[in-house]
């Protein structure tokens, strides 16, 4: 007999070998039917396995939302898996993990790439085998007899990921229905009891892409077939609805209808932004330095370009050197016939991040405990040579630019400036249309530097910072990440959540006790002594490319009138009207704002469609009454009321409402 404690801290005493299965039944029917998995001492198991010894037991049921879901999308994979072989056999199988929002498996056709044109046949071979209520059975196999049957199958990709794996140790398959017609697949589980416990209308397959082998460009091409699962039809028709709406705000799409940036190959991962875009970054980027002058932070600007030898001390050559861009210090060869590089030139490589040149910058002459805390800023443009298949738009770029800070501070100083920087934050992101954000407190990883003792004293002071900016409650979604810290220091992030309910991780602050030390960084203390300082990175929105794409999706382009990239536009309705929108542009640009004129010879709904499409906030609409009047008819977007105004009181109307919010009153100076 075994004792089993469950979570009302009652104990029960079984057989060994008694399952989670069993234990749901005994307690009763409900239970029984509404069960899909079991914790044994915290650790995930499927229902159906034997526990072997005393243990803690807990029941999972969908009501565990979480963990339902991620078993739910697992399943959905394994089924997606045994579909295609059964629609297309000599398919081979590879793997398919869930994700956020769903679950994807990469194949190995036998004949031809999957299409989008097979998705509508796959999802109803799907359906048929959750119909089928078919079980999920996990059994114990040697690796030798793990290979030798996917060798036997055709399957090459499996036989060779399995001959890889620990000798000696029993591997996990899956099985699924019985007999001759039972489907296998390698996995460490767990999963559900039975497809049937998968919603059969709570799921759908939604594009094919092409993926690499092991992510290695160098192996076979294969198709990736995603979808998106949920526990049922209602969560899976809101999810839909979601992606509707984010189609309809799509960054690169809205981006191209205001002729903000374009993309293009000859320049992988580098956005040109357009006259308009760049209107709207300098509006963004002079908001940010006002708020950073007002908060005693002071602008620096620090080189591209910098030896290797400068990132070997730093520690970043030897951890990020595959995502940094090298360049070797030598003039290229003018010899056509020669080579263009000797390959003998020192490297030098194209900064991915400023930490290490704001230490530079500190080390320049003495400082005191009295000069702490310094806070730089530099917006600064770096580099990070991530993979073509990676980036997206101007959301995943190789050249960017962060609201990049450092500020070195006395251990003493740590909860006060984490405090006043959570207060800033606050203010950038309420500013700039966000109201609700979540605080992350990402803790200690496994392999780390440092003591207990520091780690302790870091994560605490952290939390203290947070409680005192008054941001631990449940409104700011406060939760501990276990693990997830950097191997030098834990760190605060930042989810804001948008108009349709995304989360983006956008800032984040950090302590770093590891840099200072390898760089050499230090001051004089008050007992005259040299003392490291701390280093908190922080950041607001992260980079101005993501954030931008960012502001485009949660505002769909109809931005604040202090951000727009044109604020309004003056239309004439007839010809004799062109003088007078002349004067009013004048006005409207003496009292600061950013103004277009269309005196086209088209129709005025013609115009009024077209400018919307662009977004601008307000027309004002000329004719022969307005200019004969001194009027405007002044039209906001989206077809509100239309407004026929003095020309003073329109412009004085709009000016008001473009004064940007850190100048509708004293700049705030964080205390």
């Amino acid at each position: 007999m075994i004792r089993l404690t469950l979570p009302d801290g009652s104990v029960r005493e079984v057989s060994r070998g008694t399952t989670g299965a069993d234990v749901a039944a005994s307690i009763g029917p409900g239970l029984a039917k509404a069960a899909i998995a079991a914790r044994v001492d915290g650790t995930l198991v499927d229902l159906s396995r034997p526990i072997e010894g005393d243990a803690s037991l807990a029941l999972v049921t969908s009501k565990d939302e979480g963990v339902a879901l991620d078993l739910a999308r697992h399943d959905y994979a394994h089924v997606l898996a045994e579909a295609v072989q059964h629609l297309f056999p000599g398919t081979q199988i590879t793997f398919g993990p869930s994700t956020d929002d769903g679950f994807y498996y990469d194949f190995a056709p036998k004949d031809r790439p999957f299409t989008e044109d097979d998705l509508p046949a796959i999802e109803a071979e799907m359906r048929r085998i959750i119909g089928r209520n078919e079980p999920l059975v996990r059994e114990e196999w040697e690796r030798d007899r793990l290979v030798a049957h996917f060798a036997a199958h055709g399957e090459t990709f499996k036989a060779e990921w399995a001959a890889e794996l620990p000798d000696g140790e029993p591997l996990t398959i899956y099985r699924a229905g019985s007999g001759d017609d039972a489907w296998l697949d390698l996995c460490r589980g767990p999963h559900l009891p039975s497809t049937g416990k998968l919603d059969p209308n709570a799921f759908k397959l939604t594009r094919v892409s092409g993926a690499y082998w092991r992510g290695d460009q160098a192996n076979a091409m294969l198709s990736r077939i995603y979808g998106t699962g949920w526990l049922n039809k209602k969560q899976l028709d809101a999810h839909m609805l979601r992606l509707e709406e984010a189609a309809k705000r799509d960054h690169r799409r809205i981006g191209a209808e205001m002729d903000l940036f374009h993309l293009q190959s000859e320049a992988q991962g580098s956005v040109f932004w357009h006259p308009k875009g760049y209107l709207l970054w300098r509006a963004l980027e002079a908001y940010m330095r006002r708020r950073l002058d007002a908060a005693g932070y002071l602008e620096v600007k620090t080189p591209q370009l910098m030896d290797a030898r400068q990132w070997e001390a730093s520690g970043h050559w030897g951890k990020y050197r595959e995502n940094m861009f090298v360049v070797p210090d030598e003039v290229p060869g003018t010899n056509e016939e020669g080579p263009v590089l000797t390959g003998e030139g020192d490297l030098m490589a194209l900064k991915p991040m400023n930490c290490p040149a704001h230490v530079l910058i500190f080390r320049q002459g003495i400082k005191s405990y009295r000069d702490l805390p310094l806070r730089l800023a530099e917006f600064g443009c770096c580099h990070r040579n991530e993979p073509h298949g990676a980036l997206h738009g101007i959301m995943r770029v190789r050249q960017f630019t962060q609201d990049d800070a450092h500020i070195f501070c006395r251990d003493d100083q740590i909860v006060d400036e984490v405090r006043r920087f959570c207060d800033l934050l606050d203010i950038v992101y309420k500013d700039l249309g966000f109201d609700t954000y979540a605080v992350k407190l990402a803790l200690r990883p496994e392999k780390r530097f440092g003591s207990e003792e520091m780690w302790d004293r870091a994560e605490n002071d952290l939390r203290e910072a947070v409680r005192l900016a008054g941001r631990q409650g449940p409104e700011y979604g406060w939760e501990e990440l276990p693990g997830e810290g950097a191997f030098y220091s834990p760190k605060l992030e930042f989810h804001l959540t948008d108009a349709i309910g995304r989360t983006w991780q956008c800032g984040t602050i950090q302590l770093d006790y590891v840099l200072p030390e390898r760089l050499d960084a230090s001051y004089v203390g008050e007992d005259g002594a040299r003392h490291q300082p701390v280093m908190l990175h922080r950041a607001i929105l992260g980079t101005f490319e993501r954030f931008i794409g960012i502001l485009i999706e949660h505002h769909a382009g109809r931005f604040p009138l202090w951000l727009a990239p044109v604020q309004a536009v003056v239309a004439t309705i007839v010809s004799d009207a062109d003088g007078y929108a002349e004067t009013v542009s004048a006005a409207l640009a003496k009292a600061g704002l950013r103004v277009d004129t269309d005196l086209r010879n088209e129709k005025i709904n013609y115009k009024v469609r077209e400018h919307s499409l662009a977004h601008v906030p307000y027309m004002l609409v000329l004719g022969r009454r307005e200019a004969e009047e001194g009027t405007v008819a002044l039209r906001p977007l989206g077809g509100g009321e239309q407004r026929v105004l003095p020309l003073a009181e329109a412009v004085a109307l709009l000016a008001g409402e473009a004064v940007p919010p850190d100048l509708r009153a004293q700049p705030t100076t964080l205390v």
